[in-house]
């Protein structure tokens, strides 16, 4: 039995044998992996052809816009071979607005620090997800939130910014669609620190508190 293993014959057999096997344990699933897409959580696969995206129409329906093909996390058939995936990172980012001086309703100014989150939208006609590469989304999306900001502070009246809750609400719904039609992401939420407690904004605030005092309003009418 073992010369008859050993011999040309055998070898050949084996060598067979032992392909086989690993044509059906190493080959086999390498090649059906080609045929999975496989999405992470926090990515989106969107079905394209030659980069544009795939749109799926509703039957009866071909004056409808359509919908764009989305794949959500998870494993799924990719037939035939040759449909493209692009994947897109849906999940959240935050961007920071500068600084400003923002004036409230009562003429009193807040130094204000702001965020904002968004995440791009990947279905429906929302198409701009594609921009995201070349098309700067941040810049277009913090100057439609610092517009929406200003506009809501200057209804404010008093020395104290509201509650963020508040603020997030007022600019959510003040700018909240503008921002998905025109930069295709979604605003998710606007958060406010507040009045910057730095040197300079705290003596400011001093001399302006001084300036209201009795005393001071006294002494400006004498000069007058």
């Amino acid at each position: 039995m073992l010369l008859t293993m050993m011999s040309a014959k055998g070898t050949m057999s084996l060598l067979k044998t032992g392909t086989m096997f690993l044509t059906v344990l190493l080959v086999v699933p390498a090649l059906l992996k080609l045929f999975i897409v496989t999405v992470e959580e926090g990515w989106t696969a969107i079905r394209t052809r030659n980069g544009k995206p795939i749109i799926r129409k509703p039957k009866g329906s071909p004056e409808s816009a359509g919908e764009v093909v989305v794949l959500r996390p998870g494993s799924h058939g990719a037939f035939p071979l040759f449909y493209w995936y692009k994947l897109v990172d849906v999940r959240c980012r935050a961007t920071d607005l500068p600084a400003r001086e923002l004036t409230g309703a009562g003429g009193h100014q807040h130094r204000v620090h702001a965020s904002f989150e968004w995440r791009p939208i990947p279905s429906g006609h929302d198409l701009r997800v594609f921009e995201l590469d070349v098309v700067n989304v941040k810049e277009r999306a913090s100057n439609l939130v610092g517009a929406a900001l200003r506009d809501a502070v200057r209804r404010i009246d008093g020395e104290d910014l509201p509650h963020n809750d508040e603020i997030n609400t007022r600019v959510l719904a003040a700018c909240g669609a503008e921002i998905r039609d025109a930069c295709g992401v979604e605003l998710v939420r606007v958060m406010i620190t507040g009045d910057a407690l730095t040197d300079g904004y705290l003596m400011a605030e001093a001399l302006r508190s001084t300036d209201r005092a009795p005393e001071a309003a006294a002494a400006l009418h004498a000069l007058n």
